[in-house]
């Protein structure tokens, strides 16, 4: 048995540890993402709002680079594409062409042979004449004389627009501009002929030369002087809220007043910011080993939850003024508080509040801000019985991030109030988002995983609960012993400053699995009546004794308890045996232990593996024995409480808890004091004369011991 808890243990910790390292590659991952480590120490790259005035500390003067280059560049700019000098060959080309079709027109005119509309259709072939009908018809129409005068005119004014530089992307406005170079001699139809004859030919003589605009640029280049750039002490480089050039840069990494980043020695700083962070965290699970360390869900939870908000926290707060100051990150801690415990949520709050504001430029004061804001969070949470609790959260919670940014921007000097104001409604708007968020996730936790929340443990402690009503009604008997004991591990957990609610309400369900088959319990069973364990043998009366531990946690499933109370259902009587049914099966066995299977007469457990979970057992054992012996004095009532207790440690079933010799000396003070308060002695009532005399015990429903 001592092997198998080793083994659990062991398992529990290679799960932890394995949880620790994805949790610290995760972490990691968020930090070095490009979206949370863009430069936010003091602003190192083109683009960022400068957070405050950067002055010159010395005098200085060097060649600025950045603005000789910006200087090039515009000169480079300004050099319009270069095209080469019209190509004579093209000009004689297309003069060449326009007078081959002049003279084959002049020919077609001539031909005695052709009819009119045989000459049009031979001119209207002709190569390079695009000329439509009307116009044909005007060019054969026309007389000699005149239609010398046209060629010549035609030639003319191609020649002279082909001298001029004709390029690609001016082709067609050069085109549109000819009409206006037609001799004024001709009429309007001479000249319309002519635009017609000579557009054609009108075709680009000059082309773009990279080589030439190459030089040109590299000339204008080399013509622009390095710039000289002076700053005197004391002169403001960059005002506040002044978006950074890259000449801004270069003048601060002159003076020395920054450096550019480097992201491998970012990414070695954040590995050993993480590294001990998370050594830190691992230590303080394997030291204190709280309730929850044994739970894979909620470590596996924990870690999720953890990653969600750092990862949120990382896009949202870096190169921001006000948002950093209104983001919900103490919910987190309010939340592991409300979930779990208050030292651990209290320890998980350092850790996400040192990484989620490093590397910021503002890193100390926002560092202070939610680690102030979230311990005094969760300190006034307390146990989060109530609503009003989140409440009172959220007002402490903001206070004191006000009191805070007062004391961090007070002192600076040249205090501007409207930002000091918008600061202080950011932390107010902190403390109301942080405790709702923690409400609303803490409330939707409970619900879809049966996590234990203080205000979930409320809900089904009343007595109207739908599990109670049916344990009432079913098991009247186990449920005045459940209260009974309930009486008992409240008093008992109060001392030893447990959670008081939490295992009074385990204490109050921890036998409701006696309501599926109750007249096997003898608190059930009436007065005189056959008890049913005498017809069965000793294991099948044993196991459906046994079965109220399994049926208690399948009904905690149907009625949706949290699984913490679960664990009350199946530790309470951790691995013990059904002593009863396993001595009458020895007496049926003639006393011989061999032929009986002491393991069909074990309770399945585990053993309990929290204080809370023992002292149920203990309060069980104590409140059973003293039902069954009816001890009569404080003395003996000591003595069965010493009994109980000694009993339990000697069968192995405190071992996994961190019960100490002085806590089991307080409970055995307290389970005595508040069952002597139980047992306390009653007044006989005197009887009347006349009036028929009645048994004074029956009157009292039961004889009462006398104690001292």
């Amino acid at each position: 048995m001592l092997n198998r808890g080793w083994r659990q243990i062991q398992r529990h910790d290679l799960m932890a540890l394995i949880l620790l390292i994805i949790t610290s590659l995760a972490t990691y991952a968020v930090l070095v993402l490009p979206l949370s480590i863009r430069s936010s120490s003091l602003p190192l790259k083109e683009g960022q709002v400068s957070s405050q005035d950067l002055q010159a500390p010395r005098n200085v003067e060097y060649i600025s680079s950045v603005r000789t280059n910006q200087a090039r560049d515009a000169a480079e700019r300004a050099v319009l594409p270069v095209f080469t000098e019209p190509d004579a060959a093209v000009a004689r080309r297309q003069i060449s062409r326009l007078r081959t079709v002049l003279e084959s027109i002049s020919t077609v005119r001539t031909d005695s042979a052709l009819i009119l509309d045989q000459k049009s259709v031979e001119i209207k072939s002709l190569p390079g004449v695009d000329l439509d009908v009307k116009t044909i018809d005007l060019l054969l129409g026309t007389p000699d004389a005149r239609w010398n005068a046209i060629q010549l005119d035609a030639l003319r004014v191609l020649e002279d627009v082909v001298r001029s530089a004709v390029r690609e992307d001016n082709v067609e406005n050069i085109r549109k501009q000819v009409y206006s170079q037609v001799s004024f001699v001709l009429s309007d139809d001479q000249s319309a002929i002519v635009v017609g004859l000579v557009t054609p030919f009108i075709v680009a003589n000059s082309f773009f030369s990279p080589e030439l605009t190459d030089a040109a640029r590299l000339q204008a280049r080399q013509s622009v002087d390095p710039i000289t750039q002076t700053y005197l002490a004391g002169e403001t480089i960059v005002p506040r809220g002044r978006v950074l050039t890259a000449a801004n840069i270069e003048a601060l990494e002159t003076l020395g007043l920054v450096r550019p980043n480097n992201p491998i020695l970012e990414y070695i700083g954040t590995a050993a910011m993480v590294i001990v962070i998370m050594t830190f965290v691992g230590f303080y699970f394997i030291r204190r080993r709280p309730a929850y360390y044994n739970d894979g869900r909620s470590l596996i939870l924990i870690c999720v939850l953890f990653i969600l908000f750092l990862a949120a926290a990382r896009l949202i707060i870096p190169n921001r003024a006000i948002l950093p100051y209104v983001f919900p990150l103490p919910a987190f801690g309010l939340l592991i508080a409300t979930l779990f415990s208050p030292g651990g949520a209290m320890v998980l709050s350092m850790v996400i509040c040192i990484l989620a504001a490093y590397g910021l430029p503002n890193t100390l004061d926002l560092t202070f801000f939610y680690l102030i804001v979230s311990l005094t969070g969760i300190l006034s949470l307390g146990k989060a019985h109530r609503i009003n609790s989140f409440l009172w959260a959220a007002i402490v919670s903001a206070f004191s991030g006000m009191a805070v940014i007062t004391a961090y921007r007070l002192p600076a000097g040249n205090l501007d109030w409207v930002g000091y104001l918008t600061l202080a409604g950011a932390s107010l708007l902190n403390g109301i988002a942080s405790a709702s968020v923690a409400l609303m996730l803490q409330y939707l936790l409970a619900e879809f995983l049966g996590l234990t929340t203080g205000l979930r443990l409320l809900e089904i402690s009343r007595p109207d609960a739908p599990l109670l009503q049916y344990f009432l009604r079913h098991a009247p008997g186990t449920y005045q012993h459940s209260l009974m004991v309930s009486n008992l591990v409240e008093q008992g957990a109060e001392k030893l400053g447990m959670d008081t609610l939490l295992v009074r309400v385990g204490a109050l369900y921890h036998d409701v699995g006696k309501s599926a088959n109750p007249f096997f319990f003898i608190e059930n069973q009436l007065v005189n009546n056959l008890n049913p364990h005498d017809d069965v043998d000793p294991e099948t009366a044993a196991a459906s004794v046994i079965r109220h531990v399994t049926d208690g946690v399948i009904l905690a499933k149907k009625y949706r308890l949290p699984r913490r109370i679960t664990d009350f259902m199946l530790e309470h009587h951790g691995t013990l045996l059904a002593r009863y049914h396993y001595n009458r099966a020895l007496r049926e066995a003639g006393g011989d232990v061999t032929k009986v299977n002491v393991d069909r007469f074990r309770y399945p457990g585990p053993q309990p593996r929290s204080r809370e979970t023992a002292l149920l057992m203990l309060a069980d054992n104590v409140e059973a024995r003293t039902r069954s012996e009816r001890p009569r004095t404080e003395e003996e009532i000591r003595a069965v409480v010493h009994k109980a207790i000694d009993f339990c440690q000697k069968e192995g079933q405190l071992s996994n808890t961190r019960f100490t010799l002085k806590d089991l000396a307080v409970i055995t003070d307290v389970f005595v004091i508040t069952l002597v308060g139980l047992y306390h002695p009653r007044i006989a009532y005197p009887v009347a004369e006349g009036t028929p005399t009645v048994d004074n015990q029956a009157v009292q429903g039961s004889s009462t011991p006398e104690i001292k």
